[in-house]
Formats: structure tokens, C-alpha cells, sequence
């Protein structure tokens, strides 16, 4: 909606709520126009209708007012006598016309002296039910969001089945852009996995004041900018989707506005220097592990590496036993008349389903594995003797593709060696081109809306042609620390600063295991209640967080000992 649009649209409901109310306003001994004038008129009501005139704050929290409407509306039959639940059922289902209703009455009678107490238990319930609710999509929206890690692109910085807390006032939290929608649920809502959200209306972008930027390798919660899908790792036909319902994505931010970004054999450079990450940052790539006698996955195991994959070979299978060890495999390499050739992860197929089922499966001890390491760790690997040799994987090949930003022939980036790129930063104001175009076409069209056409070598902006561009607002380059199993920004671009969400904090719970059925979770205790950044190696504070919670229990246990 433009300005004009929304103008018309608060003066609109300023109008029906001034001819639904104003004889009320005046049975309350107050002045028929002070029903009329916007604001005013809402703190007027809650003094009418009893109640906190904090409450008009809430009226105007995206999301929020939702759920507070109908509260007012409710309090506002009861202050003027209707207390029935026939009238608070066609007050709600009415969005509040029912009013009309009560305002025209010429028996309507004003209450001063109502209980403000509920009547009945049910009405009591649902008053602290609702109030609940509220108080909690306001914390989610604007304060703290509970979030999952569901993927491994920041394996050994956060871990898959971390339970985090990701701070909204950090960087100032983004009002939500959809008007109308359900609280507490992202785009889709549970159980009858239907869409959460009302696409129109859709509020313009704001963002209340934080106190901190985005910094440089600070981890980042950010609203996927290339996403078109209604549900994660579900195909099916693309769909347009606002901003505050993209999918949650969470990256490193290598890159900030302004800084110009190299990717050389793996490894960022950010204005011609290589990036120096923090120090719990744990940057892991694809390795090659070599032994003439085959790469033992169980000294792997024991020596503490799990990201790599196995190689079984099954005799003996039928299609119900396939099925029972379908769970722990990734892939079927070959299929042969006798036996085929599966991958399975690190975990490989548990000794007692083999034994159950009475199939023969062998691991096939390859001479090359590939292996999830850290540069450090590579280094570590070969002094164990588990292989004679580690070599890093490094794309060194570049061809033309569309896989890689900027998704565009001839550009023949990849995930070893990419770019140089220039960061866009707010104000900042480059040359457009026919070579540069590709890079910022996205940004020009999609992020900032504006018309964009070419006819020719010539590139037309809003209808007028166009050699430069002045960018609106600030860009981010988002990696995943596990460099070659992460879709990050190498593969869809820049970041803007309005799909920013926020800043991870805290790890208050950790599942090992977690996308493995519930029979295989095991809680990482080490992990509980500790801090996403800082230096040095992960603190946890549940044990003083247990102690505290164990302590008041046992100081109100002996209070209440004493008192009885």
C-alpha cells in the first residue's frame, strides 16, 4: 500500500469508529467529538472502559493490535452493560460493527461501578490466555526469538539441534511486515500446515532503534532473501513471500557494507587482506584423507572426526529389510544381482539392526575419504597416522555457470574462488553497466523496487536511462563456516539490511542427534546455557543456573516447613 492508500485507510477506520462510538463517548459523560480525534479518542476509551492507558500503546504494535481490538472491544460492551457471551461472540465476529449495535441503542446504559473482575471461571481463563499470548508475541517479536538449528552450514561453531535464543534488540527490531497474521508461528501454522499470514495488507519496513550494527564475522539471523519455498526441503512450485516470512536463515557475516570481497582458494579476503575470524569460529572444509590400505572409519571415529560418510556393501536384502535400514541411509551408490552399494553417514548401519535382520553388510574401506576438517585439524589427522596424506579440496577449475552469484553468463565463479565483488552500502553510488548489471540487477529491481529494462546496451531505471546507481540501504555477505556444505550468499547474493532478524545469544538447549528420531537424541550438557560469541572456549552456565533454580526450591521448601 502507498502513503495515499494507508492515509485513506487510517482515516477510514477513524471515521467508523467515531459513528460507532460517539454516543457512547457521551453516555460515559465525556464529549462526542473526543471520539473523533485519533489517539485521543483511544486513551479517552480506556478511561471509559476502565482500564490502563498503556493499552493504547499496544493498539499500535503490528501483530499486537490484532489481539487487542477484540480485548477492547469485549471491554467496551461490558462497560456499557452487555455481558452476555451471545454479545461477545457477535462483537468479535462482527471485527467490532456490532458496536453500531450497542452506540444506536436508546436503552444503552453506561456502568461506572462494573466488576472488572470475570464472572465466570471460562471468562477468567480466557482473559489470562489471551493476555498470555500477547505478552508473549511481544517478547517474540520485539525482544527474544526462540530458534532451532536445522542444518550444518556453522557445524562446529553451532551445531545441528542447538536451541538458541537470538537477541531482536540488538541490531533494533523489525516491525512485522504483515498486517495480518497468526502469533507465534513463523509463515506456516502447525498441525493444518496452512499459510500463517494474509499477504495484503503489508506495512511499510521499519526498524526500531538498536545499540550495536551488524560487525564483521558476527553470526546472524537473517530472512532468506532467495526464498520461494512454503516449507524446507519440500519441492514443489515456487511462491512469493514477504519479507517477515522468508524463511530464517543464520550465517557468519564476512562481509559489511562497503568492503570489497575476494574468495582465493577458500579463503575470504575483505579489502585485499585475508579475514581473521574470532577464535571460536571453527571454518571447516572438504578434505581428501589418503591410505594405500584404506581410510579406517573407526579409527576416524575414535579419534574424535565424524563428517564423513560410509560405504556398505549389502547382500542379502530384501525390500522389508531395505526398508527397516532405509533410516541410516544417505544414498544407493550401485545395484548389482547379489548385493548393492549404499552411503550412509558417519554413524554407518548399527550392528544390532544388521544382526536383527541377518544381512550381510560390509564396510568397503576406500583408499580415499572425504572428511569434514578444519584446516587445524587436517594438520592433526595426519600426525594420528589414520592417513598418509590430507590434501584440501580447492575448485580450482572456473567455467561459465549460473550456479554462483551472480547466477549469470559469463561469470565463472565458484565456492573456492569468487569475486571480486564491492559490498553495497547506503548512499554509495556505482556505474551501471552491461558487465556490472548482473551483480546489482537483484538490488535494483527486487530489493529496492525500482523498474528496470534494457533495451540494447542501454539500461533503463524507472523509465529513464540509466549509467549509475545510488543504493538505498545497507548489504551483508553471508557464508556458512562449513565452507563447502553451506548455501550462503556465494550462491544467491547479498543480504539487505531489512531482512536482517537478529542477533544469536545464547545456546539454552542442545539435541545430538535431533533429526534422527526421537529414540536417538541425546541432550550436550556441555552446551546448555552457553553464549554464542565472546572468546576462548564455550562457558556453560547451567550449572549455576541449576544451582540457583535447586537453591530457591529448598528455601521455599524449609519457608514452608517453618510456616506450617
Amino acid at each position: 500500500m502507498t502513503t495515499t492508500e494507508w492515509f485513506l485507510f487510517i482515516l477510514g477506520i477513524q471515521a467508523v469508529h467515531f459513528l460507532g462510538t460517539y454516543r457512547l463517548y457521551i453516555k460515559a459523560g465525556r464529549k462526542g467529538w473526543e471520539a473523533l480525534v485519533p489517539i485521543y479518542n483511544a486513551v479517552v476509551l480506556m478511561q471509559i472502559i476502565r482500564r490502563p492507558k498503556w493499552w493504547v500503546i499496544l493498539l499500535f504494535i503490528p501483530i499486537i493490535n490484532l489481539m487487542m481490538f477484540p480485548a477492547v472491544w469485549v471491554e467496551t460492551l461490558r462497560s456499557f452493560g452487555r455481558t452476555k457471551w451471545v454479545d461477545t461472540l457477535l462483537v468479535i465476529l462482527t471485527l467490532g460493527l456490532y458496536l453500531f449495535v450497542v452506540n444506536y441503542d436508546s436503552k444503552t446504559t453506561y456502568d461506572k461501578d462494573r466488576d472488572l473482575n470475570s464472572k465466570s471461571w471460562f471468562g477468567e481463563w480466557i482473559s489470562a490466555l489471551m493476555f498470555a499470548v500477547i505478552a508473549a508475541t511481544l517478547v517474540h517479536n520485539y525482544f527474544i526469538q526462540p530458534y532451532i538449528i536445522p542444518t550444518g552450514s556453522l557445524e562446529k561453531t553451532l551445531l545441528i539441534g542447538d536451541f538458541l535464543f537470538v537477541s531482536k534488540f540488538h541490531y533494533g527490531a523489525r516491525t512485522p511486515t504483515s498486517a495480518v497474521a497468526f502469533p507465534m508461528v513463523h509463515d506456516t501454522i502447525p498441525i493444518i500446515k496452512k499459510r500463517s499470514y494474509l499477504k495484503k495488507p503489508q506495512l511499510p519496513y521499519f526498524r526500531l532503534p538498536g545499540f550495536q550494527d551488524v560487525k564483521r564475522n558476527d553470526i546472524v539471523v537473517f530472512s532468506w532473501p532467495a526464498d520461494t519455498v512454503r516449507k524446507f526441503f519440500v519441492r514443489e512450485k515456487g511462491i512469493i513471500k514477504p519479507i517477515d516470512k522468508k524463511s530464517n536463515y543464520v550465517k557468519r557475516c564476512v562481509g559489511i557494507p562497503g568492503d570489497s570481497l575476494e574468495i582465493i582458494n577458500g579463503f575470504v579476503y575483505i579489502n585485499g587482506v585475508q579475514n581473521a575470524l574470532p577464535d571460536r569460529a571453527k571454518t571447516q572444509y572438504t578434505h581428501y584423507g589418503y591410505n594405500n590400505k584404506g581410510v579406517s572409519s573407526r579409527k576416524l571415529l575414535n579419534a574424535g572426526y565424524k563428517d564423513f560418510n560410509r560405504k556398505y556393501k549389502i547382500r542379502k536384502a530384501t525390500q522389508a529389510t531395505y526398508d527397516e535400514i532405509a533410516p541410516f541411509i544417505l544414498g544407493v551408490l550401485s545395484s548389482e544381482d547379489e548385493y548393492y552399494t549404499v552411503i550412509t553417514p558417519s554413524s554407518g548401519i548399527p550392528p544390532e539392526i544388521i544382526g536383527k535382520l541377518r544381512i550381510s553388510a560390509k564396510e568397503l574401506l576406500d583408499a580415499k575419504k572425504e572428511i569434514i576438517l578444519t584446516v587445524l585439524e587436517a594438520k592433526e589427522i595426519l600426525r594420528t597416522g589414520i592417513v598418509d596424506s590430507i590434501v584440501q579440496k580447492i575448485t580450482q577449475t572456473k567455467t561459465a555457470n549460473i550456479n554462483f552469484f551472480p547466477n549469470a553468463i559469463p561469470y565463472d565463479w565458484n565456492e573456492d574462488n569468487f569475486g571480486p565483488i564491492l559490498i553495497p552500502k547506503a548512499g554509495m553510488t556505482i556505474d551501471i553497466n552491461e558487465q556490472t548489471l548482473p551483480l546489482y540487477k537483484k538490488i535494483i529491481r527486487d530489493y529496492e523496487k525500482n523498474e528496470l529494462s534494457k533495451e540494447g546496451s542501454k539500461i533503463f531505471i524507472n523509465g529513464k536511462e540509466a549509467s549509475s546507481y545510488t543504493f538505498e540501504q545497507d548489504y551483508y555477505w553471508m557464508m556458512g563456516d562449513n565452507r563447502h556444505r553451506s548455501e550462503d550468499s556465494r550462491y544467491w547474493g547479498y543480504v539487505p539490511e531489512d531482512h536482517v532478524v537478529g542477533k544469536p545469544v545464547l545456546v539454552w538447549f542442545s539435541i545430538e542427534g535431533i533429526n534422527d528420531g526421537i529414540k536417538n537424541w541425546s541432550i550436550r550438557w556441555d552446551r546448555l546455557m552457553t553464549t554464542v560469541g565472546g572468546t576462548g572456549k564455550p562457558i556453560s552456565f547451567f550449572p549455576y543456573v541449576a544451582s540457583i533454580l535447586l537453591g530457591w526450591q529448598i528455601f521455599v521448601f524449609i519457608r514452608k516447613r517453618k510456616k506450617t
